[in-house]
Order: structure tokens, then C-alpha cells, then sequence
């Protein structure tokens, strides 16, 4: 049959139209293999060991575990970048080099006050702490971890990565009157992670002066207080000497009055998480009044210990830490709730050893509260997080690790911020050792150098005692590898187990006139057997660190007591600034 002509151009026109789609598509094509064969390139650029590309990333991003940042790790933490970059298709290069980086962990930092070396459930206590017990069986116990042997000097170190002795708080805590603080030209923790992009949160004890605003949590890096600015206090009407002491912010804060401070504490915590800026990690700072005196704790979580333990103040004591037990739990449980959890490290530490006639131990530790032996320092710590190696969760860490060491690893090894710009630091970045288990490059640990103490009366010289010369007559500890050194009036040594487990305190037999002491604390962790008759050479040697650390001093910050500090003469019912 015949094609009309007409039909004939159509039908030509059809095929020519058709051969076009043809190569449109085939153009289309090739585009599109062009595009994600440039894209593999980049990415191969930015995953090349030794590139330029992946040396950058490597100095600016968190690396934590050997496999990659999947989607599920990113939940509840979309980034802009990555978001857009699904929308578009066509991510570019900077959109591929933010996708490619670890995100900032969230990072919980709880530190408990006075809590005895032996009353936590793995040491052994019959003290209920379930959570706690968990936490560090999935994490890593820090088994050679120093603190030191009252709050107020752990907390300083804490706070800016510095020996007590290059601070002035070398002496003692502060107290309400005192016009002292930490000094003002110290960078803490917290405005060191200001700047690298975090929110900063405290909540709880403070204890670093308040007699000026400047000296005041919120002026010292923290976006958010809440909590008391004192050392110590009452637990359900927060007062210290028949004043109040509790703020939300810099305001004096009524309404908690009557309320428990651990069930506060943990609740505004919550809701600091629930709250959180979805484009920000967050530093929580959670500084628990428990378990320092007074001993009070709601009813309920005694009776657990009535048939347990017989003496009451230890019963009290008992019931204080399983409730700050639960609070922890309550916590971390929000963090896992809002998908937090695999992108949060949480490290659990005391301000520094247990009090007997306060219901707390750290036997078989020598010593106490107070005291340079290892039960005033060796501190109950942990670490836990999803970030940590695969093989180290679940084991003990036996590396040498001091609170001053928080500073930069948290600032530096985990937030990837800069230590520019802090006074010269003596805690050390022990990230990849506590992640990975690599060797620790800290490997002694100044205790403490205190020349006044059992020998001075405030107000004292502005000038560092005896013309920078250490005396085997000053209160000071170092520890140097394995061995440990003790000089001076370094407190009370008795070996003291708790009440309930039917042993009696040994006490400690000193020589006439000794002030020195040399232990192996490897091989010798009681401190039972003094060798510094046996090891001249080694005592020599450590009291030559002593001598090194004591030439490098700053004096000594422990003024009077101001009596325009005292509400009364402020005119108020509540402790707070008077310069």
C-alpha cells in the first residue's frame, strides 16, 4: 500500500526526532558517568593516606573508631552539609570534605565528692551502684587514676590542665569568706571548648571562689550554672553557716528550696540534653554534691541498708551513692532516649578520697581525705563511650592518668581544639591511650608541694618559703614511674576498712621523726613496705623532681578571711560577691 507523502515527512520527521532522543540520552549518560567518576576521584583524593586533603582532615576531625560514621551513628545529628547535599545531587567540594569528618562528640564530664575508693559495686562494696558497675564494665576502668586529696585543688587542675603549684592552690580549699578565686588570667576547659564550637554547661558544686562576678562560673567559659557556688552544704534547704547558696545563672534561686539536690542536679541535666542546639555538641560539666557531708538523703534509699550495714552514718553514706547511682542513670537513659548516645563520651571521676567518720573507705588504700597516700588520691575513674576502639571496652587501663590530663585530652584529642592561647600545661592528651590502649605519655605525676602545711600561719608571705629551696620538712608526694615518693606531714596513713566487712583498722607505725617514705606502687599499691633505706639512689632521684617542681612554684593564694564577705554584712541571706 502506498505512503501519502505527507505521511512519508511525518514519519521521517518521527525518526529524526527519535535518533535525537537517542543521543540526548546517550549524552545525558555520559554526563553522568563523567560527574560520578570525578567524584570517586575526590573522595580517593580525600581517603589517600599522606594527602594534603586527608592530612587536613585528619588534624581537624574526631577520629574514633575504625569504621566509618554510618547513618545510624548520625542519628538525631543531621548536619547542614550532609542535608543539602542529598537534596541537590551534586554535592560540592567543600560539602564532600564536611561530610567526611567525624562530628564533635558530646561530652559528660561527672565528678563525684568524697567518694571513697572501695564503695562502688566492681571495688567490691556492698553499696548498690548498679549503673555505675555497668558503665565501666562496658568501658574502660582506670585503674592508675590520681586525683587530689581535697576538692577545691582537683578542681582547679581540672579546670585548666595545671599542677596546684603553678596556680596557688597548693595549700588548701577555699573558703566562703576568702576573697580568692581562680586566677582571672587562667583559661578553663570550658571557654577553651567555647571556641571550639561548643555549648558549656555546669551543673552542681563550683567551689573556685566567688567574692567578685568575674570569678563566677558563668564569666569562666560556661554558657549555663546551676547549682551552688560554695564547697559544701545542706541537701535539701542548700545552705551553708545559715545561708542559702543555690543559683540558676547568676540568680539566687528560692524555689528549690526543700528539694534534693542530687534528683535537682540530674533532672536540670536532662534537660539540658532535651534541650540541646541540634547544630552544636555540648560540654555538661555535672559537679555532684554527693556524697560530701552533711549525710541526707531521702528515707527511701535507706532502708535498702538497714540489715546490711549497722552503722547509720555509713547506712546514710550507702543510700547517698546509690541515689547518685540512679541519677547517672537517669542521665545517660536521656542521652540514649534522644539517639545521643553513639556520639557521647562519658567520663566518671571523684574530687579525691573517702572520709571514715563520713561513712566513706578506700580500702585496702593507705590513708584518706586529706592524706598524700593512695587513698587521699588514687581516684575510682572510668571512661565510656560507642567512640571508644572495639577492643578496649570491657578491659582496665593500668596507664598513669592525673586529672590535670582532662584538659587537653577533652579540648584537644576529643573536641579537636586548639591549646593556643592556655599558660604552660602539665596534664598531657591521653585520648589515643585511653581509646586505643596505646602507651600513655605521661609517665610521673607531681602529687603536690605544699611548704606550709603544719609549719605556716596565714596570712602568708607573698614570697615562695625558704628562697625556692625544698626541705624534706614540706608536706609533697611525686610519683616517677613505678615509684612514689612522700615527704613531710602527709596525713593521716591508717588502713581503714569499712564497718561491714568485719576487719579491723590497721594503724600505722611511723618512725620517730621520719618525713620521708619510698614505695614501689606497682608491685606495693597498700603502701606497706617503706624501701627508702633500701633505694637511696631512687629517693635521691625523686627528691631531686621535687627539687626541679618547687623551683617552678608560684605562692602560695591563701588569704584571710574577708569579714565584708559575711551575708550580714552585705545585707543579705544568701551567700554571694562583695568586690
Amino acid at each position: 500500500m502506498a505512503v501519502s507523502t505527507s505521511c512519508q515527512r511525518r514519519l521521517g520527521l518521527s525518526g529524526m526526532n527519535s535518533g535525537r532522543r537517542k543521543l540526548l540520552i546517550a549524552l545525558s549518560l555520559l554526563l553522568v558517568m563523567a560527574s560520578l567518576y570525578m567524584y570517586l576521584k575526590m573522595t580517593e583524593s580525600l581517603n589517600t593516606p599522606g594527602s594534603d586533603s586527608n592530612k587536613n582532615l585528619r588534624q581537624t576531625s574526631r577520629e574514633f573508631t575504625n569504621k566509618p560514621n554510618s547513618a545510624e551513628e548520625r542519628s538525631g545529628h543531621p548536619t547542614d552539609q550532609l542535608v543539602s547535599a542529598e537534596r541537590s545531587g551534586h554535592p560540592t567540594s567543600d560539602q564532600l570534605v564536611n561530610a567526611g569528618k567525624k562530628q564533635q562528640p558530646n561530652i559528660v564530664f561527672i565528678l563525684a565528692d568524697d567518694y571513697g575508693y572501695s564503695d562502688i559495686g566492681y571495688h567490691g562494696s556492698v553499696i548498690k551502684t548498679p549503673v555505675l558497675d555497668r558503665l565501666a564494665a562496658e568501658g574502660v576502668k582506670l585503674n592508675n587514676y590520681y586525683v587530689q586529696p581535697i576538692c577545691t585543688p582537683t578542681r582547679t587542675q581540672l579546670m585548666t590542665g595545671r599542677y596546684q603549684i603553678h596556680t596557688g592552690f597548693q595549700h588548701a580549699v577555699l573558703e566562703p569568706q576568702m576573697p580568692s578565686c581562680l586566677p582571672l588570667d587562667e583559661i578553663t576547659i570550658a571557654q577553651k571548648l567555647k571556641e571550639a564550637g561548643y555549648s558549656t554547661h555546669i551543673v552542681g558544686k563550683w567551689h573556685l571562689g566567688f567574692y567578685k562576678k568575674a570569678c563566677w562560673p558563668t564569666r569562666r567559659g560556661f554558657d549555663t550554672f546551676f547549682g551552688f557556688l560554695e564547697g559544701s552544704g545542706t541537701y535539701f534547704s542548700h545552705m551553708r553557716n545559715s545561708y542559702y547558696d543555690f543559683r540558676d545563672q547568676e540568680d539566687v534561686a528560692w524555689q528549690y528550696k526543700g528539694q534534693y539536690s542530687t534528683h535537682l542536679f540530674a533532672k536540670r541535666a536532662q534537660e539540658i540534653i532535651t534541650k540541646k542546639d541540634k547544630d552544636k555538641p555540648f560540654f555538661l560539666f555535672v559537679s555532684m554534691q554527693a556524697v560530701h557531708i552533711p549525710l541526707q538523703v531521702p528515707d527511701s534509699y535507706v532502708h535498702q541498708y538497714e540489715h546490711i550495714i549497722s552503722s547509720k552514718p555509713r547506712q546514710k553514706y550507702a543510700a547517698m551513692t546509690t541515689c547518685m547511682d540512679e541519677a547517672v542513670g537517669n542521665i545517660t537513659r536521656t542521652l540514649e532516649e534522644l539517639s545521643l548516645w553513639n556520639n557521647t563520651l562519658l567520663i566518671f571521676s571523684t574530687d579525691n578520697g573517702g572520709a571514715p567518720e563520713a561513712g566513706a573507705f578506700n580500702w585496702p588504700l593507705r590513708g584518706r581525705k586529706k592524706s598524700l597516700w593512695e587513698g587521699g588520691i588514687r581516684g575510682i575513674g572510668f571512661v565510656h563511650s560507642p567512640l571508644l576502639d572495639h577492643h578496649v571496652r570491657g578491659t582496665e587501663s593500668n596507664q598513669l592518668i592525673h586529672v590535670s590530663d582532662w584538659f587537653p585530652t577533652i579540648v584537644s584529642g576529643l573536641a579537636g581544639g586548639s591549646l593556643n592561647g592556655t599558660k604552660p600545661l602539665d596534664g598531657y592528651n591521653l585520648w589515643d591511650s585511653i581509646r586505643s590502649g596505646t602507651p600513655s605519655p605521661r609517665q610521673e605525676i607531681l602529687h603536690n608541694i605544699d611548704p606550709f602545711e603544719g609549719h605556716g600561719h596565714r596570712p602568708f608571705s607573698h614570697s615562695l618559703y625558704n628562697n625556692f629551696t625544698f626541705t624534706p620538712s614540706m608536706r609533697a608526694a611525686v610519683r616517677v614511674g613505678d615509684w612514689k615518693l612522700l615527704t613531710g606531714p602527709v596525713g593521716d596513713g591508717h588502713w581503714t576498712p569499712p564497718p561491714e566487712s568485719g576487719k579491723a583498722t590497721i594503724r600505722s607505725k611511723l618512725k620517730p621523726h621520719q618525713n620521708v617514705w619510698l614505695f614501689n606502687v606497682k608491685t606495693d599499691p597498700n603502701e606497706e613496705n617503706d624501701m627508702s633505706e633500701e633505694r637511696p639512689d631512687i629517693l635521691q632521684r625523686l627528691m631531686d623532681r621535687l627539687q626541679e617542681y618547687y623551683s617552678t612554684s608560684v605562692p602560695v593564694i591563701y588569704p584571710e578571711s574577708d569579714k565584708r564577705g559575711h551575708p550580714k554584712k552585705i545585707g543579705v541571706n544568701y551567700w554571694t560577691n562583695w568586690m
